[in-house]
């Protein structure tokens, strides 16, 4: 699928990595509707880029509103082709910290958002897919979710987070197997430490200290490069079913 063809629902892309794949999708002459909770944001989003991006108010993990934002899509813009799952959370909780267990609604919340909220809105988008007419490549759409490496390397504190994005990564290739018959591509992105808002208040020492974990390039990695990503994943018809590593080589640490 050509970038400039490609009409996307965004999920969390008002902020972070779905922020930076909303402006390059644009900028590359596609389309995307935002499905976000951050209705300021989105909105200023919508006025600085354009008539091709819309803001939909959206919880994930809603049927109903994950409907009616696809029904809003399809009204804008006439139908969808693209899927790019960003929305989630984070959560620093250990299984146990001063004699007490980890928060059970916090675990559930966590699964609720990054792994039901990301399927939910496959599920629903993949069913209206199915019913377009497929390029010269067979092709009807494309599914792009973000897990992370934590899916991998689950850190101290990560129980909830790593299992969701585990999930992620686990049902990546079972879903593109149910989908090939219709010519539905699914990969998922595992972003090692990229620059987000959940990186903005730290410390000089602090950014520097985990930038230097990171082999090559010693840096945080971008939103533009999530992006970037997402246009090879569209435009190389043969990726399906993979789960795809964008971290400089990290491998991350106990803590």
């Amino acid at each position: 699928m050509k970038i400039e063809d490609s009409i996307a629902v965004v999920t969390g892309g008002a902020s972070g990595l779905g922020e930076g794949t909303v402006r390059h999708l644009v900028q590359k002459g596609g389309k995307a509707a935002i499905f976000d909770r951050a209705e300021e944001k989105g909105k200023r989003l919508v006025e600085e880029l354009g008539e091709n991006v819309i803001f939909i108010k959206t919880d994930v993990t809603s049927e109903e509103e994950v409907k009616k934002a696809l029904d809003q899509t399809e009204e804008s813009f006439g139908h969808f082709n693209t899927v790019i799952n960003c929305a989630g959370i984070g959560l620093g909780e250990k299984t146990v910290s001063k004699g007490q267990a980890h928060n059970y609604e916090n675990f559930i919340k966590v699964i609720q958002i990054n792994l039901i909220g990301t399927f939910n809105v496959i599920r629903l988008a993949a069913e209206r897919l199915v019913d377009l007419p497929a390029n010269e490549d067979g092709e009807r759409g494309v599914i792009i979710n973000t897990a992370s490496v934590a899916a991998y390397e689950g850190q101290i504190g990560q129980a909830a987070y790593s299992a969701s994005k585990g999930g992620v990564v686990g049902m990546t290739l079972p879903i593109a197997r149910d989908l090939a018959k219709s010519g539905i591509r699914v990969v998922t992105i595992a972003p090692g430490l990229i620059e987000t808002p959940l990186f903005g208040g730290l410390s000089e020492k602090a950014r520097t200290a985990l930038e230097s974990q990171i082999p090559f390039p010693s840096r945080l990695g971008r939103p533009s490069e999530y992006a970037q990503l997402t246009q090879s994943i569209l435009e190389n018809v043969l990726l399906n079913g993979e789960t795809i590593r964008l971290d400089g080589a990290i491998r991350m640490a106990p803590r």
